[in-house]
């Protein structure tokens, strides 16, 4: 009998000892620590299952696609889990390092745009609905869109101040209510002027493909729209050779290259 409570003595000792290493040796003020501002209610939880779950999502460390365009495809390269970023075309390429935007270009017409609004804008639209799991996005329940007979379930998402570049976006994301699937974005652009918008822009998701496991867009369709709703078909937007990665992507690829001038 003794032997046995000598034997838990030990034991319990060495556990505290243990706990007290383990605790002594940490530094909390170099931990990244993880922390959500987000809530996710059960209608949008139910799009995140629906295509895949954030599970899935979270487990990704790259993503890459292609856009189908006239004069030759372009190629974006992003790292998930900060938002590195890198477009390339046959004439131009365009580049977040995690501090600057950089653009570098055959010649000064290259690329006739505004590189920072441009630089992870597609991306946000491909990687719908998981980017709106992110930090700092506030959601409520809408009223439903009303397409050709149809009535759609919408979640209202807007972010709060000081996230992102354009905090003052607002998003509306609606959802077949029998699949629980993305059908279609609502959105504002308020970059230019910083100031919230009414004007509401649609984009409809109907052409899904599963990428290792994942139920992401083939194709997206702008409409035009009248009364902040949708009218008829605008243009198409076709995505290709999508690849998930678990691997991060490599760093040297954003770096600013020579000959790259910073966006300001």
């Amino acid at each position: 009998m003794k032997n046995i409570l000598l034997l838990a003595i030990l034991v319990l000792f060495a556990s505290c000892k243990n706990n007290t290493d383990t605790k002594d040796t940490i530094n909390y003020s170099k931990e990244s620590l993880n922390v959500t501002t987000s809530i996710y209610p059960e209608s949008i939880s139910k799009v995140f299952e629906a295509h895949g779950g954030l599970d899935a999502w979270n487990k990704m460390q790259g993503l890459v696609f292609e856009i189908e365009r006239p004069e030759g495809n372009e190629k974006t390269t992003t790292a998930l889990k900060n938002r590195r970023s890198l477009i390339e075309t046959e004439t131009f390429k365009i580049g977040f390092d995690g501090d600057n935007v950089w653009l570098k270009q055959e010649d000064s017409l290259a690329y006739k745009g505004n590189a920072k609004f441009y630089y992870n804008l597609m991306f946000y639209f491909y990687a719908m609905p998981f980017i709106l799991a992110d930090d700092g996005i506030n959601y409520k329940e809408v009223e439903p869109l009303v397409f050709e007979g149809k009535s759609y379930p919408g979640i209202k998402i807007s972010y709060e101040s000081g996230i992102g570049e354009s905090s003052e976006d607002e998003y509306v994301l609606y959802y077949d209510s029998e699949t629980n699937q993305m059908t279609w974005l609502s959105y504002t652009v308020t970059y230019f002027s910083k100031e919230k918008s009414k004007d509401f822009r649609y984009i409809n998701y109907s052409d899904w493909q599963t990428i290792d496991g994942l139920l992401l867009p083939e194709t997206l369709t702008w409409y035009h729209y009248e009364n902040n709703v949708p009218t008829t078909k605008k243009k198409d937007m076709k995505f290709t050779n999508i690849k998930l990665s678990t691997e991060k992507p490599n760093i040297d690829l954003f770096k600013i290259p020579e000959g790259a001038t910073l966006v300001e």
